[in-house]
């Protein structure tokens, strides 16, 4: 399915080596961020109390947040779960301040609002837990990584590989790097959408890299940059469809889905919009640069005689 058709390749290789210049600067003041900023954890990662309620009648959630605010925290996740009268919270470690004693100061400040607030839950997650979500979370980046390149060098061949790799940190490092600008708080469900990203950014150059392949099978004569520049023109209406469908739903989790999907939907929207530049402009110029070649992807045809048995034809 096409909305249209570019008749005239666009000649996106002209403008590679400036493009992937800026994207390498913006890489460095991503990781500068991190090493400099680091991430603002949410409690899954840096232990914490998580606290559920129950209000005997719906409750508005920002009411509740304007509460816990009070109290010093900010940014804490307030979302409903079950029904909209239960409410869970999770609370930062706090110096000077046990679970317990935590859970007794919100409690007092939510009844102070309503009487009837009931205490359902309380669970103090530790340190310990979060370094161990650290360092599941860090393997399973590893695994989806080594997957990828496992997949994309036994599919078409190593540069490729390497290039769509390269890439997909490009996306990964900048995400994290957004959130370490901004002290976003990242929590699991970033990291969700941070793997999210990888397969996604993942598929798109694939397609191009399939793209290429085809080219290269079909128009003997042209150059690799023509190649590239024809695979890239030629799926831009395919990527025009699928990144603005992929990227409406997500806004729409942006604007309508609440303090719960906030940063889960932020990322996914960075992660979306620099997927498709690394895709065009990272991955294919780094292949480009590697040194691709037709004989990489589309092997020769055999020759007269060969793999034929060495003493065919022989006379004695």
């Amino acid at each position: 399915m096409e909305l249209f058709r570019i008749r005239k390749d666009i000649p996106f290789t002209r403008h590679m080596l400036v493009l992937n210049l800026v994207s390498f600067a913006t890489f460095l003041a991503a990781v500068f961020f991190l090493v400099t900023r680091g991430l603002h954890l949410s409690v899954e990662f840096t232990g914490g109390t998580v606290v559920e309620v129950s209000y005997a009648q719906p409750v508005d959630l920002e009411q509740v947040r304007a509460v816990v605010a009070g109290l010093g925290y900010a940014d804490v996740p307030v979302q409903n779960f079950g029904s909209s009268r239960d409410v869970m919270m999770r609370l930062p470690l706090r110096e000077g301040l046990n679970s317990g004693q935590q859970t007794e100061q919100l409690l007092a400040a939510l009844r102070a609002q309503d009487p009837a607030v009931e205490l359902r839950r309380t669970e103090f997650v530790g340190p310990q837990v979060g370094r161990e979500l650290v360092s599941n979370g860090l393997l399973a980046l590893a695994f989806v990584i080594g997957g990828i390149m496992i997949y994309l060098a036994v599919r078409f061949e190593w540069k490729y590989a390497v290039a769509a790799i390269i890439a997909n940190l490009h996306d990964v490092v900048i995400i994290l790097g957004f959130f370490a600008f901004f002290q976003w708080e990242f929590s699991l469900a970033v990291l969700a959408a941070v793997l999210a990203v990888l397969g996604y950014s993942v598929n798109e150059s694939v397609v191009i890299f399939d793209r290429i392949r085809e080219t290269f099978r079909r128009q003997r004569k042209m150059t690799v940059r023509e190649v590239i520049d024809h695979a890239i023109t030629s799926t831009m209406s395919r990527t025009i469809i699928t990144h603005g469908s992929t990227e409406a739903m997500v806004l729409s989790m942006l604007l309508f889905g609440g303090p719960t999907l906030h940063y889960f939907a932020l990322a996914l929207t960075i992660g979306i919009l620099f997927g498709i530049y690394s895709s065009v402009f990272v991955a294919a110029g780094i292949a480009m640069w590697l040194g691709i070649r037709r004989e990489d992807l589309v092997k020769a045809p055999k020759k007269a005689g060969e793999g034929d048995d060495p003493n065919a034809g022989a006379v004695v």
